[in-house]
């Protein structure tokens, strides 16, 4: 069953959610993510999902 994780400005999963996901796991990432203060922490650890095997979408587009 495949894990959708959405990370934008207002919300996101817990970082170690994001640091242990792998390749039953989407990973999207919202073009406002980047507002977030703790936008580095998590955009480290979708870099370690990225290795597991995860799925990342970077949306460039709100509303999507």
């Amino acid at each position: 069953m495949t894990t959708i994780h959405t990370i934008d400005a207002a919300n996101a999963p817990a970082l170690g959610d994001i640091r242990a996901a792998g390749e039953e796991a989407v990973i999207r990432v919202r073009r406002n993510a980047t507002e977030r203060k703790d936008f580095a922490k998590y955009w480290e650890a979708v870099g370690v999902a990225l290795v597991r095997g995860a799925v990342v979408e970077v949306i460039n587009r709100e509303g999507n």
